[in-house]
């Protein structure tokens, strides 16, 4: 039997994680049939031209890494992939019926901490995929974000703008998915009304991170801002004035119910009977 060799990586890393959990350190072979995909797996989509590599890879030197999996509490007799999903489905595309595997016994958590650590160790995972596996330690498992951060081994910053992604509209997020709009064009759209407007121009025009930020900066600065409403009473009110006086005359009114009444004279006559009118009445 062969000893299993992890690579060690960012944050605490595979090796790290392992090590937390019971693990069977012999190599030992299953039936391909008898693995099933991650239920928390994280990665939802896998590039073609890097499976058909890896599946050509297969082919010439099989599965040289093998698949971590854990047995399954939903199935009888089957294993659950941890980590090596990637690995399970071009063997398949290879035409292999067996592949190596390690043993481990992890609960819900730690297979979620295995996954989303072999991802981002990889680069497999796109932006939404990363943020999708940090909210599940956020809201399943009650990781806050300084947590996932020095789980992971990045920035508190990078996990916060990762989670931000999730506000946007989901046909922005399934064009992130796509790789159709890159990270740098989607931080850019966050918060903003017209994200799904502004993802089709950026893929329209090809346009650059850089030009997309002028973009919405000029939109921004052409902003037509639309006019308050007033209220039907002050209107009412403003109206019956101007009749009265036969002068121009604006109230504004607070939420607070501050404001200020403004007459709009055009000569001293009308300035002098504004005056008059005050006098005799305070």
């Amino acid at each position: 039997m062969e000893n299993f060799k992890i690579k060690k990586g960012l944050g605490r890393g595979l090796s790290s994680l392992i090590g937390d959990t019971k693990i069977n350190t012999n190599i030992n072979k299953l039936s391909i049939g008898d693995l099933i995909r991650n239920k928390l797996q994280p990665r939802k989509n896998f590039d073609k031209e890097s499976m058909d590599d890896l599946t050509n890879s297969i082919k010439e030197r099989g599965v040289v890494q093998p698949i971590i999996v854990r047995h399954s509490e939903d199935e009888k007799n089957k294993y659950e992939i941890i980590a090596g999903e990637r690995r399970w489905i071009a063997a398949q595309n290879a035409g292999l019926h067996e592949v190596p595997v390690v043993l481990t016994e992890a609960n819900d958590l730690k297979s979620l901490e295995l996954a989303i650590v072999e991802n981002v160790q990889r680069h497999d995972l796109n932006s939404i995929e990363e943020a999708q596996g940090y909210k599940k330690l956020i809201d399943q498992f009650s990781y806050d974000q300084d947590k996932v951060s020095k789980f992971i081994g990045k920035s508190r910053s990078h996990v916060a703008n990762c989670l931000r992604l999730l506000n946007l509209p989901k046909d922005v997020l399934d064009l992130i998915e796509k790789n159709k709009i890159s990270p740098g064009h989607a931080k850019i759209l966050v918060g903003l009304e017209n994200a799904s407007f502004l993802a089709r121009k950026i893929i329209d025009k090809n346009l650059s991170v850089r030009q997309a930020e002028n973009l919405v900066r000029l939109l921004k600065s052409n902003k037509v801002f639309k006019p308050k409403i007033k209220n039907a009473n002050l209107n009412s009110l403003e109206k019956n004035l101007i009749d009265k006086t036969g002068l121009n005359i604006s109230i504004k009114n607070k939420k607070n119910n501050t404001g200020s009444v403004t007459f709009e004279y055009k000569n001293l006559d009308q300035l002098n009977r504004i005056i008059d009118v005050i006098k005799i009445n305070y």
